[in-house]
């Protein structure tokens, strides 16, 4: 699992991250105006595509190492901002290689569940205060 630990500059480093993250995610989706649903699509697989990668080469014996909070800022903040997508891929995937089946498709499954559920409820719940 991903190392959550913070200290001041993690935390700095990933807010700046989740930020450019976001606003990246703004310019892909932009160019996909007509098709908004493909240039999501594209976003999340693109960002677990990074996620996936990011996370085994920077890792301490990685190719690219890199300290634990540029590592955050990358990962949680900067593919965190950019999908969130990439996260709960690659949680689901680390379950997968524990052995832990169950734990994967409950988180899996349960997070796409419980996330459009919540979508819908936010959805409704906006179209009944705008009248």
């Amino acid at each position: 699992m991903p190392d959550w630990r913070l200290d001041g500059t993690a935390a700095l480093l990933i807010g700046l991250g989740s930020a450019l993250g976001g606003f990246s995610r703004v310019l892909v989706g932009a160019q996909f105006a007509e098709l908004p649903e493909l240039g999501t699509a594209l976003v999340n697989v693109s960002g677990a595509l990074l996620m996936g990668l990011l996370h085994v080469v920077t890792l301490p014996a990685g190719r690219w190492p890199m300290p634990v909070g540029l590592r955050q800022a990358l990962l949680a903040g900067f593919l965190g901002g950019f999908t969130t997508f990439s996260i709960l891929s690659m949680e689901t995937l680390m379950l997968l290689q524990a052995g832990q089946l169950p734990a994967a498709t409950l988180n899996l499954f349960g997070s796409l569940g419980l996330a459009l559920l919540a979508v819908a409820a936010g959805h409704a719940l906006g179209e009944r205060l705008n009248g």
